[in-house]
């Protein structure tokens, strides 16, 4: 009988083993290929570039399956990949074209047919360069794009440090929206060489990746064209605050004001730094209104001065760039020594204007009892006569 029990357990543990190593046997025969024609492709954009492929090829017909892509890319100097789950068949980035770009991707299958689990493909990898031409010295250098008061874009350069004396620079842009990338219409010049481009005028590009790249001619060498990506609401940089005034409604309590800057931005968007001296103490402070409550260490303090700079908020941009400061403005108390110096002339000159009235006044009755005396010396001799 022993053995009879013996030989059921075996019995059993050979049908499980055989039910989980069919199961086993099944997941690992569904395999997925990658996706076919993986390629970065560059449509112009100075930096936007298309990162697409064709579906794979499936090595099982069952259609009760979800497919989706895991993209992986970054520019190649960067140690994080950027991670994408998608079911479409492109997608669209921005790169620094100054570096290259690398990705891989590989499908995700997963449904009834791969019994709940997840299969994945092999990875199928693309890298792109833009064609490197000329020595890195050729390149521009000290580039600088300001947004000034949300309005007009002005961006400057110096030119490469090794260019011959015939080398120029030229300034293209693009940001999603146009149709293709645009040439700089007002170029700033030096010497007739170009070191900047004013933009007058942009449609909407606020909150957009906006592309440049400045390359340049020379007949005498190649020269390295550079890249760049900026948002221009991180490089807004507003008008200064304006009409400042101090109140002082209590011998302690200050109350400092400005004008919101004028221009495009929303008054929300704003933040201020103040630079408060009074006497000899100069401390800073922020806030978000264009007020400020302050209370004097002394009240024997005889002056208080500020001045305001405004930048837009971490609730309108990424960053910013401060304003100039505005002109300072400056409350003065009136002191002992002031009032003194200015008593002692007024009661000096009080009392002038007393002993001159006073001599006026003498003289003044003293011709009256002349004209008097003199009168009454007449009268005396006409009644005689008569």
């Amino acid at each position: 009988m022993a053995f009879i029990h013996l030989d059921v357990r075996c019995l059993y543990a050979i049908l499980i083993c055989t039910a989980f190593g069919s199961t086993l046997s099944s997941n690992t025969e569904i395999k997925v290929n990658p996706p076919e024609d993986f390629e970065i492709v560059d449509p112009g954009y100075l930096g936007y570039l298309y990162l697409q492929w064709q579906p794979p090829l499936f090595l099982d017909n069952c259609e009760e399956h979800t497919v989706e892509y895991e993209l992986k890319y970054r520019n190649i100097d960067s140690e994080n990949w950027r991670t994408i789950i998608t079911k479409n068949l492109l997608y669209k980035d921005g790169f620094d074209l100054n570096k290259g770009v690398e990705a891989k991707i590989h499908t995700v299958l997963q449904g009834q047919c791969t019994n709940g689990s997840e299969v994945q493909s092999s990875w199928s990898e693309a890298s792109y360069w833009t064609s490197p031409q000329g020595n890195l010295e050729t390149k521009i250098q000290d580039m600088n794009c300001i947004y000034y008061n949300w309005q007009y874009l002005l961006c400057s350069w110096k030119l490469g440090m090794d260019v011959s004396f015939d080398t120029n620079y030229y300034l293209f842009y693009w940001y999603e929206g146009l149709d293709h990338a645009l040439q700089c219409s007002d170029y700033i010049e030096d010497n007739g060489k170009n070191i900047g481009c004013r933009f007058s005028y942009l449609e909407e590009p606020d909150y957009k990746d906006f592309y440049i790249c400045v390359n340049g001619s020379s007949k005498s060498q190649l020269i390295r064209p550079s890249y760049f990506i900026f948002q221009l609401q991180n490089i807004v940089k507003p008008l200064p605050p304006d009409y400042l005034n101090i109140v002082v409604k209590k011998s302690e309590d200050i109350n400092l004001e400005w004008n919101i800057p004028e221009g495009p931005i929303p008054a929300t968007c704003f933040i201020y730094e103040i630079k408060f001296t009074e006497d000899n103490t100069t401390w800073m402070a922020t806030t978000f209104e264009n007020q400020m409550y302050v209370t004097r260490t002394s009240n024997d303090s005889q002056e208080l001065c500020f001045l305001v700079r405004s930048k837009m908020n971490v609730y309108c941009t990424d960053d910013g760039i401060w304003s100039e400061w505005s002109e300072i403005e400056c409350w003065r108390g009136v002191r002992q020594e002031e009032i003194l110096s200015f008593l002692i002339p007024f009661a000096f000159i009080l009392f002038l204007i007393l002993v001159i009235t006073c001599l006026l006044v003498s003289k003044q009755k003293t011709l009256q009892k002349m004209i008097l005396q003199k009168k009454q010396e007449v009268f005396p001799r006409q009644e005689t006569i008569c």
